[in-house]
């Protein structure tokens, strides 16, 4: 009889307990708002994607590789300060790997001052005279371009939940292109460096309306978050193709931005 109450008094808790628990759950799914009430960064958190803002600054320049013969001296180099700001979005694909995306509006930017020799330049002169050849003597020059960049990556996150690394290919479209400069204290060789010698004080080039509109390029980089919301990110961007077309002759060379952003970004 005894054994009998006993076994009654845990069925009757362990049925008490079991109540209790479907109670709480089924108030806390009363408690959750359904999909249709959801704001749209609701549901895209539901579905495995994450948004973050960042901003920040990106140091470098737009540089031959290798640095050719005419380019005798690099005098003075300035990467100036170039502002970045972008949208983030990360879904999940598997375990600790996502899928990295968004938008940047960034600027590249440096200023640079060399002496060359037989430097292939079309020019103004200060008198407005239109000049052509191999020009023997000091440039500088200043390149400000603002880009719309859509990065494409893969994203791993460690499992301590700070850090992550990513990589993977960008297109960048150009909004607002700018390359001008001087050239100054040398001579110029019409067309060619065997042509006719005219020595020049100084002169002026721009070439702003050349600059390719379409760039693409690789970027790798990290992320390291204190908390759940703010962190600070670095990457490495690297421009694959010249920043002038294929057919523009004023410029002999390759030129490719190599630039490194630093900055914060912000967990929504």
């Amino acid at each position: 009889m005894k054994k009998t109450c006993i076994i009654l008094a845990l069925f009757a808790l362990t049925t008490q307990g079991q109540a209790q628990t479907e109670r709480h759950s089924l108030e806390e799914r009363q408690n959750m708002p359904i999909e249709s009430e959801m704001t749209p960064l609701e549901k895209n958190v539901l579905h495995g994607w994450a948004w973050s803002l960042g901003a920040g600054l990106e140091v470098g320049g737009t540089a031959p590789l290798p640095i050719p013969r005419e380019i005798r001296k690099i005098e003075e180099f300035n990467p100036l300060l170039n502002f970045y700001a972008e949208g983030v979005a990360e879904k999940q694909i598997y375990g600790y790997w996502y899928l990295r995306t968004g938008l940047r509006l960034e600027q590249k930017g440096m200023k640079t001052k060399a002496r060359v020799k037989n430097y292939h330049m079309e020019m103004m002169a200060d008198d407005g005279g239109y000049m052509e050849g191999a020009w023997t003597g000091h440039v500088e020059t200043k390149v400000s371009n603002v880009y719309l960049t859509l990065p494409l990556m893969a994203s791993y996150h460690f499992d301590d939940d700070h850090w992550e690394a990513h990589g993977g290919p960008y297109v960048s479209l150009l909004l607002h292109g700018s390359f001008s400069g001087s050239a100054y204290d040398g001579y110029i060789r019409h067309h060619d460096p065997t042509g006719e010698k005219a020595y020049v004080t100084h002169a002026t080039y721009d070439f702003g309306d050349e600059v390719r509109h379409l760039a693409w390029g690789l970027q790798l980089g990290g992320t390291y978050r204190w908390n759940k919301r703010w962190g600070v990110t670095a990457d490495m961007t690297w421009n694959f193709n010249n920043i002038f077309p294929s057919d523009f002759e004023s410029v002999t060379f390759d030129l490719y931005p190599i630039y490194a952003k630093l900055g914060l970004t912000y967990k929504l």
